[in-house]
């Protein structure tokens, strides 16, 4: 009988493989790790190390056994298959995300460092070095929940002695793509016209889409560069 997911809460990974063991019944803890260090898989950790796979990483482990399975594929073109799936999807996800009218949840630190699985002090950093942003509310700091996806990478790129101060620069280089795109937009958006402002919103989710679409184009070019040198 099929082990099923409740309230799509994070799992670990033995329960990860049951879960996932009537579809492929040689998954192993072992290859999921494998998988893991092939940098195919990067589920979060707890502070006590513990891996936690979210409903998103149980999908890509899911993928990732089918075009073994189905195709026949190598590792290197999984991953590169992945790498371009994820990238746009993520994000057409982001700017809608973003541009999206509905309040968004607030959490506190200590919330937002559970639910990303770091440390309090480290979230701190981040937000030192501008890569997260808090307002405050009387004296508490106060998170978009959206935050915690932010933390959680940065958390990641730490396991490979990458720091909040170098982290920085990925925030610059975001900072300058919105200054772009904002000298093209801002006279619609400043429009006292409802329909002008409309339109200024949706120039601004095509272009913020297509600049996405491009980093991630180049940088996958760098990448393939690198990887051949």
């Amino acid at each position: 009988m099929a082990v099923t997911p409740q309230d799509n809460r994070p799992q670990t990974i033995g329960a990860v493989c049951r879960l996932l063991s009537e579809e492929f019944p040689e998954i192993s803890i072992s290859k999921i790790r494998y998988l893991e260090d092939q940098g195919l898989l990067a589920p979060r950790r707890t502070p006590g190390r513990y891996r936690l796979y979210a409903e998103e990483d149980v999908d890509r482990l899911r993928t990732i056994l089918r075009l073994q399975r189905d195709e026949f594929l190598p590792l290197r073109v999984i991953r590169q298959e992945l790498a371009s799936a994820t990238g746009r999807k993520h994000s057409r996800n982001a700017v809608r995300s973003a541009l999206s009218e509905s309040e968004q949840e607030e959490i506190d630190l200590g919330e937002l460092s559970e639910r990303a699985g770091v440390t309090s002090s480290f979230a701190r950093e981040l937000e030192e070095y501008g890569l997260i942003e808090s307002r405050l509310d009387g004296r508490e700091r106060l998170f978009a929940a959206a935050e915690v996806e932010v933390v959680a990478v940065c958390a990641k790129l730490a396991r490979f002695g990458i720091d909040a101060r170098h982290l920085r620069a990925f925030r610059t280089a975001a900072d300058r793509e919105i200054g772009l795109l904002s000298a093209i937009v801002a006279p619609a958006l400043r429009s006292r016209k409802p329909e002008r402002r409309q339109s200024g919103v949706e120039d601004l989710q095509l272009l913020a889409e297509l600049a996405q679409e491009l980093s991630q184009l180049l940088f996958s070019r760098s990448l393939q560069r690198l990887a051949a040198s």
